[in-house]
């Protein structure tokens, strides 16, 4: 659980009581790839870390997965409105690659949330979801296809080898061949 620990105090110092307390609430998963650990449908009961992996989240949409977003090691992820209703998921969450977690249920996690250390963490990791949720949103309605895929290339470039092209093409709401001609494109243009 080094890793995670590391991860956490990123955002909030733990003290050696409470991490202590925090660790013993875990457990650890290995997850093949493209292994669902949520189902539409399914209401969400856990709280994880991603200690290693890749992760997608999405939805069906006539038929179709629309990917919404993506998670990558390290981070803490739930489906956030189904773990905190305990209403079904309208989403999926998918592994892309083989990965590590860490789970604890919606009940070990409510106490851990009496620990001051926690509860500052949950509510910092909280605030910052929303920020990338928002960011998310704003982009989907003001940049184009191109650009977001601009973006991801100049941020993470390394998530462009990781995902395979009809996940990043349903992400930024495009067809596998238009992200292809995309590709070409900035290719043509030495961008890529």
């Amino acid at each position: 659980m080094k890793e995670f620990r590391k991860f956490v105090e990123q955002y909030e110092k733990i003290p050696n009581s409470d991490w202590e307390l925090i660790s013993a609430c875990f457990r650890k998963k290995e997850l093949p790839k493209n292994y669902n650990l949520l189902e539409q449908g399914k209401i969400c009961e856990n709280l994880y870390f991603l200690e290693s992996g890749l992760l997608r989240y999405f939805i069906l949409k006539d038929g179709s997965e629309v990917t919404k977003f993506f998670t990558i090691a390290p981070y803490c992820f739930t489906s956030q409105a189904s773990f905190n209703s305990g209403k079904p998921s309208n989403e999926y969450i998918q592994t892309i690659e083989e990965s590590i977690i860490w789970e604890t249920s919606f009940t070990k996690n409510e106490e851990l949330l009496k620990l001051k250390s926690w509860n500052n963490f949950a509510r910092k990791i909280t605030q910052e979801v929303q920020f990338f949720t928002e960011e998310i949103l704003e982009e989907l309605q003001t940049e184009t296809a191109e650009n977001r895929y601009l973006k991801l290339l100049k941020n993470q470039p390394q998530l462009l080898q990781r995902i395979p092209l009809k996940h990043l093409a349903s992400f930024f709401g495009v067809a596998p061949q238009s992200l292809s001609r995309i590709r070409n494109k900035l290719t043509r243009q030495k961008i890529i």
